[in-house]
């Protein structure tokens, strides 16, 4: 039962448009014990997020049983404390696995998708499949799409050195983004035509909050398909890729960067 002590705050009826923690209201001097408990939890399950490892085997199966071939490889992090000390391994494969993902004669038109951990790998395993699904259903024949890759302890660029090897015209990594306090389960997509090692962020297009109080699955699929065929149309993404050509839905206009 609410406290009759609580002195909200004039605007506390806007709370209901957005997570954010805003018009908390106080008992004195003091915010309300429910709400610094609300913020200790967010906050335990933000830490939780980032450290909680991601259960491939179990993602592998789901795959499987969705009929999307798939494999696992690993940046070259040692472990989680690694991983957030060293970004710049988490962008880098592990020498062991360079060989398997090596393509001797990839088709032209080669997709390849990555499903990484990053800082969620909760967020992934909860949002990666349902957006897969719908992207192949929606893409249809427009791609070669790859075995799937499951990377661990991966940061975004360590898809350009896996899509490279690959022989892929594109690659996309689907990756936990950083946990706030309103979300630990946030997912993200980023888009790479002609990916290679050494691209850089300009380069590459973003898809965010992806979650169930965020982005759709049906849109960020929508937003995912639109991306790749206006980058394949300009030869390019990143910056170059202007966002006004993914509000085309059909007969796009790809406006290069002046």
């Amino acid at each position: 039962m609410p406290s009759t002590s609580i002195q909200h705050d004039s605007w506390f009826g806007l709370t209901r448009f957005t997570s954010a923690r805003i018009a908390l209201g106080r008992v004195g001097h003091s915010l309300p014990t429910e709400t610094v408990l609300a913020f200790d939890c967010a906050h335990a399950l933000a830490r939780d997020a980032i450290f909680q490892p991601l259960n491939t085997q179990q993602l592998l199966q789901k795959l499987k049983l969705a009929d999307f071939p798939a494999m696992h490889v690993a940046s070259q992090i040692t472990g989680r404390q690694q991983y957030l000390l060293r970004p710049d391994l988490g962008r880098k494969l592990h020498p062991q696995y360079r060989t398997l993902l090596t393509a001797d004669s990839p088709p032209p038109s080669r997709l390849t998708i990555v499903l990484a951990d990053g800082l969620s790998a909760l967020a992934v395993a909860r949002h990666a499949l349902p957006v897969l699904q719908m992207f192949r259903a929606i893409s249809q024949s427009a791609w070669e799409l790859d075995t799937i890759i499951l990377a661990t302890q991966a940061r975004v660029a360590l898809a350009d050195e896996i899509a490279a090897l690959r022989g892929a015209v594109a690659c996309a990594i689907f990756i936990g983004e950083r946990p706030g306090l309103s979300t630990a389960d946030s997912m993200g997509i980023y888009v790479t035509y002609e990916p290679r090692i050494g691209r850089t962020d300009a380069e590459r297009n973003c898809i965010s909050n992806i979650h169930a109080a965020g982005l759709q699955y049906e849109e960020a699929a929508q937003k995912l398909t639109c991306l790749l065929r206006c980058a394949r149309l300009l030869g390019k993404s990143g910056i170059a890729l202007k966002d006004t050509a993914m509000r085309k839905a059909e007969g796009i206009s790809v406006l290069p960067q002046e």
